[in-house]
């Protein structure tokens, strides 16, 4: 039988048990320059973004765009 927790045997989880704390995030996207991407990026991250995606400019697919999250602050 398969525990509620997805493992047989045991029960390791269940959604019951997360209850109450959900994660909420907070986004940016931010516009890279291509000469200066890593110094960019190194600069959000130390502020604690994490980064999530990179995609092409809506106009202008030469130029990237950015897509950072980091855990909202209590």
């Amino acid at each position: 039988m398969v525990g509620s927790g997805g493992w047989q045997g045991k029960r390791l989880w269940s959604a019951a048990d997360t209850v109450g704390h959900m994660t909420k995030w907070e986004y940016a996207t931010v516009p890279l320059l291509v000469h200066a991407t890593k110094q960019i990026l190194d600069t959000w991250g130390e502020d604690g973004w994490e980064l999530v995606q990179v995609v092409p400019g809506p106009n202008n697919p030469e130029q990237l765009v950015a897509y950072l999250k980091r855990e909202k602050s209590a």
